[in-house]
């Protein structure tokens, strides 16, 4: 097989990939965790999102790092075969694979679960069938098209966060704040709180790192996908903090009556029942584009691993010469719909946050081996600082945040990490056979 049918097409540009990444993230999703993170956070929300802004900052610098250094597909996966091993590579593939594969799932579901709420004469599991199948058909057809909708999808869910926004600032026209520095800090917050907010919030960054999925479709990718993966964290994380402290005037303190739907209730505050409705409505229809750019880097993933050998080549490393993109990747990430049929959302997510903190935590694992091998090119303070102190940093806040997911999604986890080294036994035969090499460096 030729280089050029085994390779991706460098098409996209610095806006289309941070927008994948904008869309990825759901700038609508700071309304619908407003609730939970300002009351653990006691009515310091936007404190929590700019924390949270921070300590993922420090990872995404080393995705960036590593994306300039190896501008592959195959993000973490790659990363980690090229910097640490291909062992290691193998098994923080699996591992991401267990968050990439149940990601799309997830979107679909949120996606449907507010659609049933809007439409309840249509069941969940119908919504589900359709989203998925929309969203594959996209895919399915190409980039181009793909890059398009993403776009225009990103705009609308971007616009709606700032309605929303405006209408919470006509709105304190009217009720003016008795402080403007209380949502920041007041009497009742605490270092402990607002830490434990930020692990909340930091939840909303999942996904940023996706962009570097799209390494081999970006144009000058060495140069586009590390400024991307900044903007996204700095653009999303600025939108955060903003609504959130917006949303914070307009509700002082922590205390609400039922702290996950706060976004749907300020909406009939702010700008009445109506504006609540169609701003839920097309919030849904915005976070279609979610689902779009998920699966999109999901089949990214899948196609690279297939392409190393890793997964089945002849299913998951080929391109449509057609489209010139992974379609049977494409259609088995929608196919994946069909396991959430009849999950809950609560055990959907349980699912994929495992693998996302150990990537990032491999991730920045790999920028400090870099460093360690290349020691005597990288040297000087602002070297050590980039390539030694700022990623292990990185991992010990990736390795915090871990510890505080479920019991449920740790022993998912692990059980899946467990399954993931029997079959990487198993494909070296004991060890005895080398782990599939990069099919194209």
């Amino acid at each position: 097989m030729t280089e050029d049918a085994t390779r991706l097409s460098g098409r996209l540009s610095l806006t289309s990939v941070v927008a994948f990444g904008i869309s990825y993230m759901a700038p609508s999703l700071v309304m619908v965790i407003f609730g939970v993170v300002a009351a653990t956070s006691a009515g310091t929300a936007p404190t929590a999102f700019l924390l949270a802004t921070g300590a993922m900052l420090l990872t995404a610098l080393s995705y960036a790092k590593m994306a300039g250094y190896h501008p592959a597909a195959g993000s973490a996966y790659s990363y980690a075969r090229r910097s640490i091993g291909a062992p290691v590579g193998f098994l923080v593939g699996w591992v991401v694979l267990l968050d990439y594969l149940f990601l799309p799932m997830v979107a679909w579901l949120v996606q449907s679960v507010y659609l049933n709420a809007q439409f309840p004469a249509v069941p969940v599991w119908a919504w589900m069938l359709i989203n998925a199948g929309l969203t594959t058909l996209v895919n399915v057809v190409g980039l181009a098209l793909t890059d398009r909708v993403n776009k225009l999808l990103t705009g609308v869910a971007v616009f709606l966060v700032v309605l929303f926004a405006a209408y919470c600032l006509v709105h304190l026209g009217h009720h003016a704040p008795a402080s403007y520095t209380r949502p920041l800090w007041n009497a009742d917050s605490g270092l402990a709180g607002v830490s434990a907010a930020a692990a909340v919030a930091a939840y909303s960054y999942l996904g940023f790192d996706a962009v570097t999925t799209l390494s081999e479709e970006t144009r000058d990718a060495r140069r586009t996908i590390p400024r991307a993966v900044v903007l996204v964290i700095a653009v999303g994380g600025l939108l955060f903090a903003a609504v959130a402290y917006v949303m914070q005037l307009v509700h002082p303190g922590g205390v609400f009556d039922a702290p996950e739907i706060v976004g749907y209730t300020m909406s009939v505050q702010v700008g009445g029942q109506t504006f609540a409705d169609w701003t839920n409505l097309a919030g849904i229809v915005a976070g279609f584009g979610s689902g779009l750019a998920v699966q999109l880097s999901t089949s990214r993933l899948l196609y690279t691993m297939g392409r190393d050998g890793v997964l089945p080549k002849r299913v998951f490393g080929t391109l449509n010469k057609r489209t010139g993109t992974p379609v049977l990747c494409v259609l088995a990430t929608g196919a994946m719909c069909l396991l959430g049929l009849d999950l809950s959302l609560e055990t959907a997510t349980s699912f994929i946050n495992f693998g996302a903190f150990l990537a990032f935590t491999a991730v920045n694992v790999c920028v400090i081996v870099h460093f360690v091998r290349n020691r005597r090119t990288l040297t000087g303070a602002r070297k050590v600082l980039g390539h030694a102190v700022v990623p292990a940093l990185g991992a010990c806040v990736t390795l915090y945040l871990m510890s505080q997911l479920s019991p449920t999604a740790l022993t998912i986890g692990c059980c899946w990490l467990a399954a993931g080294l029997g079959y990487l036994v198993h494909l070296t035969r004991g060890f005895r056979r080398p782990t599939p090499e990069m099919a194209a460096s």
